[in-house]
């Protein structure tokens, strides 16, 4: 007998496991409870580690299983929205569709690629969201008041200007600590994030449809501790129930870390050993 229950107790310990669910006190939930939830939401922030597998491989389950949704990328800038536009109507080839927008992610056909193809397949509308780069480099180097020298044709691409800022929110002072970024940028390094935040808050916002999840793909600092694009959202259109995913990476998963616990409402974990799309 005691050697059975070693056995057993040491199989147990060796299966691999591919990712663990939490919700937002910490405790491991079901997927399919998560899913009751994301299917009552407006916009769904799914934060992804751009390298992980695991992350990208839910996205599309999660799509699949929503059936009736639109789809936002942070991967497209506003400004590309046309060339999307004819990607998903058939008229581009990926090829094309690289060469429209200056260059596709470079995970593009391993990661995104099957996203757009299954949006495709459902009916969902595609959004570009994000800041033209320029735009975030022109605020990086001079701050918000430099976008409303451009013209009106320009700040279309933009939310209103200039955007509302909290520069005393943790994930933007965080940007400001020693290490994290080129000092010589100063208060407008957050601004540089901020302004890619609220472009994307502000097209998901004007897009939403009733009855229809908007489920936005972005980089998990943009969407972390309901800060970013939640907090856009939330001066933006607050009536709006968002539900906000993040992806984390652990040495075990059988129970998130303190510091991991509450950064949104419901966590992917990972082992840190996963493998890597790049």
């Amino acid at each position: 007998m005691l050697c059975l229950l070693l056995s057993t107790t040491l199989y147990s310990q060796s299966v691999p496991q591919a990712y663990a669910l939490f919700g937002k006190s910490g405790k491991e939930v079901s997927y399919k409870k998560m899913l009751r939830e994301l299917q009552e939401a407006d916009v769904i922030l799914f934060g992804e580690y751009h390298n992980n597998p695991i992350a990208h491989w839910l996205e599309l389950v999660v799509a699949g299983d929503l059936q009736a949704y639109d789809l936002g990328l942070e991967m497209f800038e506003t400004d590309e929205q046309d060339a999307l536009d004819r990607f998903m109507s058939d008229s581009l080839t990926v090829e094309q569709l690289d060469s429209a927008v200056g260059g596709l992610w470079p995970n593009f056909n391993t990661d995104y690629l099957p996203l757009l193809q299954q949006a495709r397949q459902q009916s969902a509308r595609v959004y570009a969201t994000n800041t033209p780069r320029e735009y975030a480099r022109m605020v990086f180097q001079r701050g918000f008041v430099v976008l409303q020298s451009l013209p009106a044709e320009e700040q279309a691409l933009l939310p209103p200007l200039p955007p509302p800022y909290d520069a005393e929110l943790p994930g933007y002072e965080a940007m400001l600590m020693p290490g994290q970024g080129p000092g010589h940028a100063g208060e407008n390094f957050p601004k540089a994030q901020a302004i890619k935040d609220a472009t994307m808050a502000w097209f998901i916002a004007r897009n939403v449809r009733e009855g229809w999840p908007l489920l936005h793909i972005n980089g998990s600092y943009h969407s972390d501790n309901f800060e970013g694009i939640s907090w856009y959202l939330r001066q933006y259109k607050p009536q709006l129930r968002v539900v906000t995913i993040t992806t984390l990476e652990q040495s075990k998963l059988d129970g998130l870390i303190r510091e991991n616990v509450g950064k949104a409402d419901f966590t992917i974990l990972v082992p840190e050993r996963m493998t890597k799309t790049y």
